[in-house]
This record gives C-alpha cells, structure tokens and sequence, in this order.
C-alpha cells in the first residue's frame, strides 16, 4: 500500500482541492483572543487590531471568527457528502479594556458549521494534563472575585449533511481498518484523559534559533491519530487546513491514510522535511503497542474467565466482536519525496 500526503504553502481561505475530494477534516486552528494570534489574524484582516487597540473585544473576536469562517465554508465544499470534520479548539479568558471574561470559541464555532449545513455530533471534551498546582484565577483564597482556569479543549465533530456515507459490503477498506473493542471504549469516550504529547518528541530540534514552534498550536499525536482511525478508513484522504508543524500529516501517515495539508507560513513546511526520516520508525512503534496492548487485554480478560469468541485473521489472538476479525495495521517501510510532498509505502504487520 502506498499513502501520499500533500503539502501545499498557502491560504485555507480559498483551498485549490475540488469538490468532495476529502473525506475526513482533522484540524487545530489558530484560537481567538488568545494573545499568540493576534498578529496572525490582524494580517489576515486589520480591523482585529484596531478593535483590540480600542478596547472592543467582543468586536475583535467576531472579526478573528469571521477569517475562521471562511475556512469552514471551504470545507463544506471539499469534503465528501456524509463526511467528518473534526475540531480541536479551546475557549480563550482575556482581560479587554479592564473587563476580563471567557471567549467562547467552541460554541462560536458549532454555530458557524450549523450556518453551513453541517450536522454536530457529539463532542470530546480533552482535558489536558497540567502540572501547575494552582486552580484559579483572581483573588486567590477570597471570595468572590476568583475563576476556575481552563484545563480543557474541546474536539468539536460535525458531520457533512445529513447522510452518513455509504460503502460496499464486506469492504475490505473498511473493515480492515477496524478498531479494536477496548480502542473503541477509550476512545469513543465523551472525555479524555492522560493524553499527552510524548510522541511529539519527533519533531527534533528543527526549526534553528527562530523557532516558529512558537507561534504553533501543535497537538500531542495522540489526538489526530484516534481521529483519523475513528472517522476514515483505508483510502481516504484526511485534510489539514491549518497544518502547522504537522502532526495531523504524521498521524495520517502511521494510519495509512493519504493527507493533504494547507500552512500559511512556508518555514513549517520546509522544517517538516526533518521529520520525515523518523516516520518509519515511528510508525511501526505505535502499531506495535497497538498490538501488544490488545494481547494484554486479551490476556487479562481471559485471566478472568470472559470468552471472546472470535479468531482474528491476520494476527494469532483472539478479539471480542465479528466485525474485528479482519483488522489489518500497516507500517511504513519507507518514505518518498515527491513534487508536492511526500509518499509512504507502507507493509502489513502480521504474524500469520
């Protein structure tokens, strides 16, 4: 199997991919009124400056939504009728002209995909590990003047109109890229916890002295890789239109999935090439834990007397349900540079 991945240096705001040709969004956009946008978004329209500078918050974040906006709108168009868009944004708390309060980015944005068509679904609530004692803003010990910080982002998942999409029975596609039963209850879990970004430690040290890092909203790995096996199958193209260091790439490429990515600035793009050579290795890392943790599962829960039933095909252990017998994980062999980004050539990982 070979997975290509697109990396295009450009505005999300007007996407050159035609229509219905995605079929799985997986993004992080730049949040409001959180202080390390404002000069993005004051590029992208000068009157989010100006509004700031006049103490108009509830101006300046209506202005950085409607840059946001834009983007949404594009997605409704490229992705495939009955396919996903998955979300990661966090509210922002900001003192504007000495009134503080909480921008809420994550029902501004559910009403901006609703405007367009799209069908919410249940969200993910990411709770973030934190290592700061403190749990409150303000006046510390003293009523009434402190707030509770924000340890939280959301994963806000709509669905592209009304229909869900539709495949081929027995599709092999489909079915091989099954999800085992105990995946499917972490991470169909309506919160998550204890997900952190070791396996972010791939992006090295990249970037040289001026480390647009920075300016990055980069999630842990962990985030966009449950997405892009919870909400796509082999074969599909998963879309980044804030692209950023990548990670939603690399998550697709360990998927076996292709990907398209869409960044504004051309330094992450050139610094992704770093990255690359650690692919493979990375890659069969994670499909070897995936494997090795579903053994110990079975394991445990045979310890205990359940009965599973079902033989998988490809691999010598046991799954609870029918519809994983045919789950199939691919490791990337090697990587390909090519025109507009990259190729992954990728092997099943088997032992029978």
């Amino acid at each position: 199997m070979e997975t290509d991945h697109r990396v295009v240096v450009g505005d999300a705001r007007n996407l050159a991919l035609p229509d219905d040709s995605v079929e799985l969004v997986v993004t992080s956009p730049p949040y409001p009124m959180i202080e390390m946008w404002d000069d993005l978004f004051a590029d992208l329209d000068p009157a989010v400056e100006e509004r700031l500078a006049a103490g108009d918050g509830r101006g300046a974040f209506e202005a950085m939504h409607a840059q946001l906006d834009e983007v949404w709108a594009e997605l409704s168009r490229v992705l495939v009728p009955g396919g996903v868009a998955c979300v990661n944004v966090g509210d922002a708390t900001r003192t504007v002209d000495d009134s503080f309060r909480v921008y809420g980015n994550h029902s501004r944005i559910v009403d901006a995909f609703e405007d367009l068509g799209f069908d919410p679904l249940p969200e993910i609530l990411w709770r973030k590990p934190v290592n700061s004692a403190a749990k409150f803003m303000g006046s510390g010990m003293i009523p009434p003047n402190a707030y509770v910080t924000l340890e939280h982002e959301y994963v806000l998942v709509f669905r592209n109109g009304p229909g869900q999409r539709e495949f081929d029975p027995g599709a092999d596609r489909r079915y091989e890229a099954a999800y085992f039963w105990e995946e499917r209850n972490r991470w169909f879990s309506d919160v998550w916890t204890g997900v952190r970004g070791e396996r972010q430690a791939l992006d090295g040290d990249a970037y040289g002295g001026d480390d647009p890092r920075d300016r990055s909203g980069a999630y842990p790995f962990a985030v966009p890789y449950r997405l892009v096996n919870m909400y796509s199958v082999y074969g599909d193209t998963v879309l980044d239109p804030f692209w950023g260091t990548g990670t939603t790439s690399l998550a697709a490429m360990v998927a076996a999935r292709d990907s398209v990515g869409y960044e504004i600035e051309p330094e992450f793009a050139r610094a992704f090439d770093d990255r690359v050579d650690a692919v493979p290795d990375h890659s069969r890392d994670v499909v070897e834990e995936r494997l090795a943790d579903h053994r110990a599962f079975v394991a445990e829960r045979r310890a205990e007397g359940d009965d599973f039933g079902y033989e998988a095909e490809h691999y010598d252990f046991l799954v609870r349900t029918k519809q994983e017998r045919r789950i199939r994980l691919y490791a990337v062999e090697r990587m390909k540079e090519t025109a507009d980004g990259y190729r992954a050539v990728h092997e099943p990982v088997e032992d029978r």
